[in-house]
């Protein structure tokens, strides 16, 4: 068997799992902590061979792990209520120390020990300038862009992040735009992550449109700066399942 095929039928592992313990974007931790498939799939993300992957492999690699890394560190400390319960020191002070769940390096790739933080603002932010990520990784709260069913695959990579950014986009609950108000209430990611979607509200407003209907696209580009930008607050509560969104 040649390394590509392995590698593809590993993600398909990864997509079996989804499957599974992922319905409407919510997650059965409760189930996913006895599945010994998952645990193949983190063992075999340990030990790829990053060089022998092209950009694609490596994006769709890279979107996977923090996914599957995430589920992990939840299912370890499940039942938890937030991902945000797993800062050492609690809340305020895992973030003023750099103590958070996401600067745990806690991670195993190619025997270098890395942490969540690491793989999103490193690897895929720095390396990849691909602001669709941020509507693929998912950190395990309901806010969150959903947490797709599937692994990402190489072949349909570019599909799969469309796919995400105007599902997120069109979502009422993470992004609304009023078109009588020219009001556009977008979730805190485009507020957290402005630089990656060209700083200005208007270059964020200019991202958006491509993904957004028509009618609403076409007003935001023949009157942008006539739309106002607000952040909704940021729902922290665990995706599991059972709640509501």
């Amino acid at each position: 068997m040649t390394f590509i095929n392995d590698f593809s039928q590993q993600h398909d592992i990864f997509t079996k799992v989804l499957k599974k313990y992922v319905k409407n974007s919510l997650v059965d931790y409760k189930k996913l902590q006895k599945d010994n498939e998952f645990q193949k799939y983190l063992d075999f993300l340990s030990k790829v061979e990053l060089n022998k992957l092209n950009h694609d492999e490596k994006l769709a690699f890279w979107i996977n792990a923090y996914n599957a890394f995430t589920l992990k560190v939840i299912i370890d400390n499940y039942p938890v209520e937030s991902i945000t319960d797993l800062h050492s020191g609690g809340k305020i002070i895992g973030y003023l120390l750099g103590k958070t769940v996401w600067d745990k390096k806690f991670i195993a790739v190619n025997r270098t020990k890395m942490s969540l933080g690491e793989i999103e603002h490193e690897i895929l932010r720095k390396q990849f300038k691909e602001p669709r990520i941020h509507f693929a990784i998912v950190c395990a709260s309901i806010s969150c862009p959903e947490l797709r069913n599937e692994a990402y695959e190489s072949e349909k990579i570019d599909a799969q992040l469309e796919e995400q950014t105007i599902k997120f986009l069109n979502d009422k609950t993470r992004n609304h735009f009023d078109l009588k108000k020219r009001e556009a209430h977008l979730s805190k990611i485009f507020d957290w992550y402005k630089e990656d979607f060209g700083k200005s509200d208007e270059n964020i407003l200019r991202f958006t449109v491509k993904y957004l209907p028509n009618n609403i696209g076409e007003d935001i580009i023949k009157n942008i700066f006539e739309w106002d930008i607000s952040y909704k607050s940021y729902n922290w509560n665990l995706n599991k399942k059972g709640e509501l969104q």
